[in-house]
């Protein structure tokens, strides 16, 4: 192997990990109600994205703005209406060239309605397109498709905590 292959390799490694970092970003800005991080994972327009029942959209700006309606909800108590929790799996990500790229991720899901008291666990399977903007690896496409749901009471268990404050302070 050529010293330039090599170089090409450890390049690709390195898109890979900045990728990787993207989507954990994503959905750590989603479970820590972070609008605005969660923007900034996506193109600055355009964005593609299709996440079945929570909706389609032609930019991210509507996403979130849908994700803002639901997490950032209170209760009379000042806690959280809603508590999420995402683990990404099994990345499968595919560079194409220097700014170009695609990937795969099996999605684990969590929440907590604590205004309806109910749980809902659920997994289905991201389907990405990833560009460099400003130097940054973006979203520029996505797609969600669900597995399996399963939703239930909370029926005797109990919830403590849900009380903490989004990032930037609200």
């Amino acid at each position: 192997m050529s010293e330039r292959e090599l170089a090409e390799r450890v390049a690709d490694l390195e898109r890979v990990q900045a990728i990787c970092e993207l989507k954990y970003r994503y959905w750590r800005a989603c479970d820590g109600k972070d609008p605005d991080a969660m923007r900034a994972c996506f193109v600055g327009s355009g964005a593609k994205i299709d996440y079945g029942p929570m909706g389609t959209f032609e930019d991210a700006d509507p996403l979130i703005a849908v994700f803002a309606a639901i997490a950032l909800r209170r209760l009379d108590d000042g806690r959280w209406a809603v508590l999420d929790m995402h683990h990404g799996l099994h990345p499968q990500i595919t560079v194409h060239d220097p700014t170009h790229a695609g990937g795969r991720w099996t999605l684990h899901f969590r929440q907590l309605d604590l205004a309806r008291d109910t749980e809902r666990l659920s997994t289905g399977e991201y389907s990405d397109e990833y560009v460099v903007e400003e130097g940054e690896w973006r979203i520029a496409a996505s797609t969600y498709a669900p597995r399996w749901t399963l939703s239930r009471p909370f029926g005797e268990a109990t919830v403590s905590g849900g009380n903490a404050t989004v990032a930037g302070g609200e």
